[in-house]
């Protein structure tokens, strides 16, 4: 699988900018990446040095509006910590 195919966006919340303060980044990842693709392909698209790799499956919730009811799709999530000293530049200046 492409590196760029492996990682599919970042996540952005609140809970994801507190990590920030520990090097952790948190992306959405394609559903069948394993954790050492997850840690090559953030090597190799942002140049930095992936020192863990954490993955979590949300699972998708019911939503109801009225008399509508859906479904929001689930995804999967990797929060990966990078050496000390590296960091992307996707997050730069948020803190």
């Amino acid at each position: 699988m492409d590196p760029r195919q492996v990682i599919l966006s970042p996540i952005q919340s609140e809970k994801s900018y507190q990590g920030l303060e520990h090097n952790r980044y948190v992306f959405k990842v394609h559903p069948d990446a394993t954790k050492t693709q997850i840690r090559n392909a953030i090597q190799i698209v942002n140049g930095v040095t992936v020192t863990n790799v954490n993955t979590v499956t949300v699972k998708p919730k019911p939503k109801r509006r009225g008399l509508h009811k859906g479904v929001k799709p689930g995804y999967r999530k990797a929060i990966v910590t990078l050496k000390a000293g590296d960091s992307i530049q996707i997050f730069e200046g948020v803190h």
